[in-house]
């Protein structure tokens, strides 16, 4: 049985645990959205690749026992080229054939991305090697809200294109909270050349407060409205509810525009990203083998 919107591919990313309890809410992400039958799903790294094994690891776990296609992400940082690659080399010995190549975030404590002495100086330069080496399928970082380091309001657009010459076949966007800022940003990229495929990045609302952090750290705009409605809503306890709405029509409004993919950054909590898959059509697919 097929999901009861064949003509929407969703997809979810998953962060490494680094704690047992950590571990056991990775999984039951994993088990409860694997039944959405999601095109691909992609395993982060930590700040500063902290997460390097762990991310090999999980990735592999998710290959191997739920036959998902998994894009694992790998970072230029604090690693020189020979090690990327390698490690590289051992995602494609697990069976990984798709990576989200990303320049990554600095270190804590150092204020900006630094390129190790033998690294990478950039995302484009780690597409283009990895491109050579003909493995895997490679998606890269967009920024539909101009992204903090970006020198002007079109530089997001220029490191895009770098991108895509370089070998990437599609890329994943930031998050943002109005569809509107997406029509934008792509219609910007389709002007500058730009054909291939740009998934909107989705995020559920868990928690508002936190939230508009991550949203400031990222340099996504934060609408008026939104937080008017999020403070209404939490005086009157209807928090939850809201943020299912609020994902559920953002997401809406991006399909009527066309939008055939969308990408969901769980945050490693599934019931909020479950319950809109579920209002968007999504059904789990059903394994007519256990039925019989």
């Amino acid at each position: 049985m097929t999901a009861a919107r064949p003509d929407l591919r969703i997809s979810f990313e998953f962060f490494p645990p680094q704690s047992m309890e950590a571990s056991f809410r990775l999984w039951d992400t994993v088990n409860t959205l694997a039944p959405l039958a999601p095109s691909f799903v992609s395993v982060t790294y930590g700040a500063g690749g902290t997460t390097r094994d762990l991310t090999h690891d999980a990735v592999g776990i998710i290959h191997k026992n739920y036959g998902l296609n998994v894009a694992a992400h790998l970072t230029c940082v604090n690693a020189s080229k020979a090690e990327t690659l390698e490690i590289a080399r051992r995602y494609a010995e697990v069976g990984v054939t798709e990576i989200v190549a990303l320049r990554g975030d600095a270190p804590k404590g150092q204020g900006r991305f630094v390129p190790h002495p033998e690294g990478f100086a950039d995302s484009a330069e780690l597409v283009a090697a990895l491109a050579e080496t003909g493995l895997f399928k490679l998606r890269v970082g967009a920024y539909p809200d101009r992204h903090p380091e970006a020198t002007d309001d079109e530089a997001d657009i220029r490191w895009l294109k770098r991108k895509i010459e370089a070998g990437a076949s599609s890329a994943i966007t930031q998050f943002f909270f109005e569809a509107e800022t997406f029509f934008r940003f792509r219609d910007r990229a389709e002007k500058a050349g730009i054909t291939a495929p740009i998934i909107p990045g989705i995020l559920p609302i868990e928690n508002w407060e936190g939230t508009k952090r991550f949203a400031a750290r990222c340099g996504t705009e934060v609408p008026a409205w939104l937080d008017e409605a999020f403070t209404a809503a939490k005086r009157d306890g209807r928090e939850e509810l809201l943020s299912t709405a609020i994902c559920t029509e953002l997401c809406t409004e991006l399909i009527e525009g066309g939008v055939e993919d969308l990408h969901f950054y769980t945050l490693n909590k599934p019931q909020l990203t479950r319950d809109v898959a579920h209002a968007l059509g999504i059904a789990p697919e059903v394994n007519l083998e256990k039925v019989a």
